[in-house]
């Protein structure tokens, strides 16, 4: 009798295996930037929020005053250019505003706007604007038209909450 020779077995490739761990680790990364984006969103979404603009409101809006306007443009290393506004907003009346909501105007040489954004001021997740009170801001926009004429946007309100 002969020594059966053994035959080594054929080797299996680690292929399925490989991609398999790899498509569990590209889920895992895609559900942790679903659920971070997910809690760094305001609640109640800003954008789904209106603010009243009526004949209270709009009689109130001249207390409210927007200074020192200042811009800035910056790139980040996307090359994605942003637009910064800023500012300080004042409560010149007795009343607290508990929701400030304003429209930017961006124009071109023409005077023709080419650029109209709606930004909350003061809102949910953010502390009144006590009657007197002065305040910051700042607002970012990630897009302003190669058409714009590089003056400052004119700032209006358009909503508000007082009290």
């Amino acid at each position: 009798m002969e020594p059966q020779e053994s035959q080594p077995e054929p080797e299996r490739s680690s292929f399925p295996a490989a991609f398999i761990a790899g498509a569990i680790v590209v889920l895992l990364l895609l559900g942790a930037v679903l659920l971070i984006g997910r809690r760094m969103q305001p609640r109640g979404s800003a954008a789904s929020i209106t603010f009243p603009f009526g004949a209270a409101e709009q009689a109130y809006a001249e207390h409210v005053h927007f200074k020192d306007i200042q811009m800035a443009r910056a790139t980040n290393f996307l090359n994605q250019e942003f637009t910064y506004i800023s500012g300080i907003m004042s409560n010149d009346g007795a009343r607290t505003l508990h929701g400030l909501e304003v429209q930017l105007e961006f124009h071109d040489p023409f005077k023709q706007v080419i650029l109209r954004e709606k930004q909350q001021l003061v809102g949910p997740g953010t502390r009144p604007l006590e009657g007197g009170e002065r305040r910051s801001f700042q607002i970012t926009l990630e897009h302003v038209p190669a058409e714009w004429d590089q003056q400052y946007p004119s700032i209006r309100v358009t909503g508000m909450i007082v009290e």
